[in-house]
């Protein structure tokens, strides 16, 4: 079967993305302490910055609980590319997985990994429309899950509300300054699973300067936007 075989888009659902969505109909109480959510951290390494032409080489995620990292949910998985890496190798050093795994095994792993809990990720828009890319042939239109991305958190709770982003450079709030401010030590940089872990780590920091400001519950972080 031709990859564009495999990649047609597909109108029903498959069985594993209808439970994937049952599981996010029961919306988070907002009164939830925000020590009390559930979140998945994520990163993706991919054969390029273009969702209509490049592919995920590598996902990397690891799970936060009760404000704590848990270390054995770390997961670092690559799915079955039509390209290769050599355009971003320079980046992640990838060129292609010596532990492929096929895209009808990637995405149900992935779904039953993330169920119901807020993603998390370093300028997560891409992250989430290269992986919906990956999951729509079998039907998902959207991830219905709470999301937070600790670049636009960094800047609320730094700048406040209303920051204005002309008044600072990009580059201040890159994964790797915010680390360097946050005190985190950058190792395993530009892999999918170390960035996760990354930004894992900051995503705990901003939470406790959040909780400082009296974000301490689910409905105030949705709102710290």
């Amino acid at each position: 079967m031709s990859w564009w075989k495999f990649w047609k888009p597909k109108s029903e659902k498959a069985d594993f993305v209808a439970s994937f969505l049952q599981q996010s109909r029961t919306p988070i109480p907002g009164i939830r302490a925000i020590d009390q959510l559930n979140f998945v951290v994520l990163d993706t390494e991919t054969t390029g910055l273009n969702p209509a032409q490049d592919f995920i080489l590598s996902f990397g995620a690891i799970k936060i609980s009760q404000m704590t990292i848990q270390v054995s949910t770390a997961v670092e998985w690559y799915p079955v590319s039509p390209k290769n890496g050599k355009a971003t190798a320079a980046i992640h050093g990838l060129l292609e997985s010596k532990t492929p795994v096929q895209i009808s095994e990637f995405v149900p792993n992935l779904l039953s990994y993330l169920g119901d809990s807020i993603l998390v990720g370093h300028h997560l828009g891409f992250d989430l429309e290269m992986l919906l890319k990956t999951c729509k042939p079998f039907g998902l239109e959207d991830f219905p899950n709470f999301c937070v991305d600790t670049m636009n958190l960094a800047i609320r709770l730094e700048q406040g509300p209303n920051a204005d982003r002309h008044q600072f450079k990009p580059e201040e709030y890159s994964l790797d300054s915010l680390c360097d401010r946050y005190g985190i030590q950058k190792d395993d940089r530009h892999t999918a699973a170390g960035d996760a872990f990354l930004t894992a780590q900051l995503l705990l920091k901003l939470l406790v300067v959040a909780k400082n400001k009296g974000i301490r519950d689910f409905s105030a972080l949705s709102k710290s936007w």
